[in-house]
C-alpha cells in the first residue's frame, strides 16, 4: 500500500471516529434531557404530594376537631400532646398516647439526651414496672449506651434471649404503632460475691467506706462517727481493710489497752460502741456478708463496656440469691453508682449517656437512712449526670424516694397506684399534686391504668417538662420470661470477666499484719517477763547467798566461842588443884599445858566442837 493509500484510510478512520463521537455527544445530551424532565416531574410529584399530604393533615385535624373524642383529652389537648412528645433529636420509644383507644400516632417517647437527667418509674406490684424498664435498656443498648440493672427475681434475664410472638402481642403491639420483631441484646450476668450466677462483684471494706456500712450494720449516727473513726486509724496506720475479718480485727485491736493509747489523740473509742459494732459484723458475716467483701474488687468500668456491633452491653447484676438481704444489696448498688462518680470524668451534657444505671427497688435504700447518708445520695445524684450517667429510679411510689433525690429527677413514668388504705390514699394524693396541670382526672386515672400502661411526663430537649401523657407502653423484643439457665450459665462462662474476677485473693492486710503486730508484742512482752523473772531470781539467789554468808560467819563466830568456851572448860579441869613450884622466872608452864594451848590441838578441839553443833559445811 501507497503512503497515499495509508493517509487516506486514516482519514476515513478519524471521520468515522468522529462521527461516532458526534452520535454519542448527541445521544448523552439527549439522555440528560430526559434526565432533568424526569426531575422536573419527579420534583412536581414530590411538591404534589406534600400539598397533598397537608391536605391530609389539614383534613384529619379538621375532622379530629369536628368528631367528638371519647377519652378524657378534647382535641386541642391530644395536639398538644403530639406537639410535645416531638422532639428533633434521637429518641426513646414509651409507647402511645392513650385517649380511650391507643392513638398510634401520638407517640410517647424521650429525647436519648435526656436519659441522664435521671428518672422514676413507680408503681405497685404487678403493673409492669419491670418490663418498662426492659423496654428503655432494649432501646439503649441498640443505640450504643450500656446499661447496668438490678435484676431482683430474675426475670429481667429475658432480655439476653429473642422473644417468642403471639397473636395477642402482635395484636397490642400493632394498636400502638410499634413494628415488633424478636431482639436479644449481648448481655453480662453479674452476681454479689458469686451469691448465685454471674461474674463475682466484690468491695473492699475500704472501698465501700463507713457511711454505707453503717447503712447495712443498721448503726445510729454516733456509731456510724465512730466507724469512720476507726476508717481513718486504719488508713492513717497502713492497714488495709480488704474484708470484714480486717475490720474485726483493727476494732478488736483498738479495744484492747496497746490500741486506746494510739487513738487518745483522736478522741478514742467507747468500749461499748465497739461492742455494738463487732456484734453487728458478726451477725452481718453469719447472713454471709463476708462473700461480698474482698479483693479483686469489680472496676465498674467494666459496666461501660460496648459490644463489638457497636451495641450497649446489658449488664444484670442477678440477685434471686440474696434477695432475702434487700438492704445489703440496695447498698452494694449505691456504693457501685458512688464509685463510677468517684472514677469518671467530667463530660457535661453529651448527645447520649456513657451509661444508665436503674436502681430497683429504690425504696430499701433509704429507709432507715441516716442524714449524712442521705446526703451523699442526694449529691451523687446531682453531681453524676456531668459525669455521663443517668439513673432511674424503679420503686412503688414516689414518696418512697426523699423530696431533696426527686427534686433531681427530670422524667416520670408512674404506673397503676392503689388506694385501698388511708396511707395509700395519702400517698396517691400527694402524687398527683406533684404533676403538672394536665386535662387528666391524675386520682382517678392513676387508680385505672391497666397493666403496662403509665402516667408519663419527661424532660425535653429545652429542658422543660413535657404533657403529661396516659400511654400504653410497647412491648420488649427479649423475651418476658427469664432466660434459660444453660444459656445464662453459658453466657457466664464465656465472660472475658471471669478470668480477672471469678477467683478471690486473699493478700496481705490489716488482719494479718496486727497478727504480727500482736504476736511481736506478745514475744516482746514475753521477753520481758522472763528477763524480769531472771533478774528477780538472780536478785532473790544473791539476797539469799549474802543472807547464807552471814549466817556462816555468825555460826563460825559462834563456833569460836563455844571452842574457846569449852578450851577454857578442859583447861581448868586439867589444872592441878595445888599450885605447882615455880622457877625462879616464874614463866615456866607444865607439859599438859603446853600441849593444850599448841594451835594444832585448839584446831582439833575446834573440830570437835563445830561437829557436835553442826556449823561445819558437809560435803
Amino acid at each position: 500500500m501507497s503512503d497515499a493509500d495509508a493517509l487516506a484510510k486514516a482519514q476515513a478512520e478519524a471521520r468515522a471516529a468522529a462521527d461516532e463521537a458526534e452520535r454519542l455527544q448527541a445521544e448523552a445530551a439527549e439522555a440528560v434531557r430526559r434526565a432533568q424532565e424526569a426531575s422536573a416531574a419527579a420534583e412536581a410529584q414530590a411538591a404534589s404530594l406534600r400539598e397533598a399530604a397537608a391536605a391530609a393533615q389539614a383534613a384529619a385535624s379538621a375532622a379530629a376537631a369536628a368528631t367528638p373524642v371519647s377519652g378524657p383529652l378534647d382535641a386541642a389537648s391530644i395536639e398538644a400532646v403530639r406537639d410535645g412528645y416531638a422532639f428533633d433529636g434521637d429518641v426513646l420509644e414509651f409507647g402511645a398516647l392513650v385517649n380511650g383507644d391507643p392513638l398510634p400516632d401520638v407517640p410517647i417517647r424521650i429525647p436519648i439526651a435526656m436519659t441522664n437527667r435521671h428518672g422514676l418509674i413507680a408503681g405497685a406490684t404487678g403493673t409492669g414496672k419491670t418490663k418498662t424498664l426492659q423496654v428503655l435498656a432494649e432501646q439503649l443498648s441498640a443505640v450504643g449506651v450500656p446499661v447496668f440493672a438490678a435484676d431482683i427475681k430474675g426475670d429481667l434475664s429475658g432480655v439476653a434471649t429473642p422473644g417468642e410472638p403471639n397473636e395477642k402481642l402482635l395484636e397490642r403491639t400493632r394498636g400502638i404503632g410499634q413494628d415488633w420483631t424478636p431482639h436479644a441484646a449481648t448481655t453480662e450476668f453479674f452476681s454479689l460475691g458469686g451469691v448465685g450466677r454471674g461474674v463475682p462483684i466484690r468491695a473492699t471494706v475500704a472501698g465501700f467506706g463507713p457511711l454505707l456500712l453503717s447503712k447495712v450494720l443498721g448503726l445510729n449516727e454516733t456509731q456510724e462517727s465512730s466507724l469512720g473513726l476507726v476508717f481513718h486509724y486504719a488508713e492513717q496506720a497502713g492497714l488495709p481493710l480488704l474484708d470484714l475479718a480486717d475490720l474485726r480485727a483493727v476494732l478488736t485491736y483498738l479495744a484492747s489497752d496497746d490500741g486506746k493509747q494510739e487513738l487518745s489523740g483522736l478522741g478514742g473509742l467507747s468500749g461499748s460502741t465497739v461492742g455494738v459494732i463487732l456484734r453487728e459484723l458478726i451477725a452481718f458475716a453469719d447472713q454471709g456478708a463476708d462473700a461480698f467483701f474482698g479483693e479483686p474488687e469489680i472496676d465498674t468500668a467494666e459496666f461501660l463496656r460496648i459490644a463489638p456491633d457497636g451495641t450497649g452491653v446489658v449488664s444484670l447484676l442477678e440477685l434471686p440469691g440474696v434477695q432475702d438481704k434487700p438492704a445489703v444489696f440496695s447498698t452494694f448498688l449505691m456504693w457501685l453508682l458512688a464509685d463510677l462518680f468517684n472514677d469518671l470524668p467530667e463530660v457535661g451534657d453529651l448527645d447520649k449517656p456513657k451509661l444508665v444505671f436503674f436502681f430497683d427497688e429504690a425504696h430499701l435504700l433509704f429507709r432507715d437512712a441516716s442524714k449524712d447518708f442521705l446526703a451523699a445520695i442526694t449529691q451523687t445524684v446531682r453531681l453524676i449526670r456531668s459525669k455521663g450517667v443517668g439513673i432511674f429510679f424503679v420503686t412503688q411510689t414516689p414518696k418512697d424516694v426523699p423530696s431533696d433525690v426527686l427534686a433531681q429527677l427530670g422524667s416520670r413514668v408512674q404506673h397503676q397506684l392503689r388506694a385501698f388504705t388511708p396511707d395509700d390514699a395519702k400517698a396517691l394524693k400527694a402524687t398527683v399534686s406533684t404533676y403538672p396541670t394536665s386535662g387528666y382526672d391524675l386520682a382517678q386515672v392513676l387508680q385505672s391504668l391497666g397493666t403496662g400502661e403509665a402516667v408519663i411526663t419527661v424532660m425535653n430537649e429545652k429542658g422543660a417538662p413535657t404533657p403529661v401523657a396516659w400511654t400504653r407502653l410497647r412491648a420488649p423484643r427479649g423475651s418476658m420470661s427469664p432466660a434459660p439457665e444453660q444459656q445464662v450459665d453459658a453466657t457466664i462462662a464465656a465472660s472475658p470477666l471471669q478470668a480477672a474476677y471469678g477467683t478471690p485473693l486473699d493478700r496481705d492486710s490489716a488482719r494479718e499484719m496486727l497478727g504480727r503486730k500482736l504476736d511481736a508484742a506478745a514475744a516482746a512482752a514475753a521477753k520481758a517477763d522472763a528477763d524480769a523473772a531472771a533478774a528477780k531470781a538472780a536478785a532473790e539467789a544473791q539476797k539469799a547467798a549474802e543472807a547464807q554468808a552471814k549466817a556462816d560467819a555468825k555460826a563460825r563466830e559462834a563456833a569460836e566461842r563455844a571452842a574457846q568456851k569449852e578450851y577454857d572448860r578442859i583447861l581448868r579441869q586439867t589444872s592441878p588443884r595445888s599450885t605447882s613450884r615455880r622457877t625462879s622466872s616464874g614463866s615456866s608452864k607444865t607439859v599438859l599445858e603446853q600441849v593444850l594451848g599448841s594451835k594444832a590441838t585448839r584446831d582439833i578441839l575446834g573440830g570437835v566442837v563445830e561437829g557436835i553443833f553442826g556449823t561445819r559445811r558437809r560435803r
